[in-house]
């Protein structure tokens, strides 16, 4: 499988990534964290490392430690505005089997 990004959070990231400037992609993870378990971390790609898997979407790379290939494969990230002041990354991920109330953390 793949992660992809669709093209509204492909818009957002190219944007955020020609601010940051020493980036060359999206660096996606999980970390222990929130009632269900894991929550997603996002951050700039500043290196591709032996251990990492890369994904390409809209022309942005995506970086993955393969050790979190487990919780992510098959991920597509959208950006999602909801209001002028609530808007982010909404990730739907297939192996996800539970989510908790609020949106923060989910369980394989």
């Amino acid at each position: 499988m793949a992660i992809t990004l669709t093209e509204a959070a492909a818009k957002h990231v190219t944007a955020m990534l020609a601010r940051y400037g020493n980036s060359i992609g999206l660096r996606i993870g999980t970390k222990k964290s929130g009632c269900n378990g894991f929550a997603y971390v996002v951050d700039y790609a500043e290196q591709i490392t032996d251990t990492d898997c890369v994904f390409e979407s809209h022309g942005i790379q995506i970086v993955i430690d393969n050790a979190q290939l487990t919780y992510l494969d098959g991920v597509e990230i959208d950006f999602v505005r909801s209001s002028l002041l609530n808007e982010g990354f909404e990730f739907r991920n297939p192996q996800a089997k539970e989510r908790c109330g609020c949106g923060e953390s989910f369980s394989i």
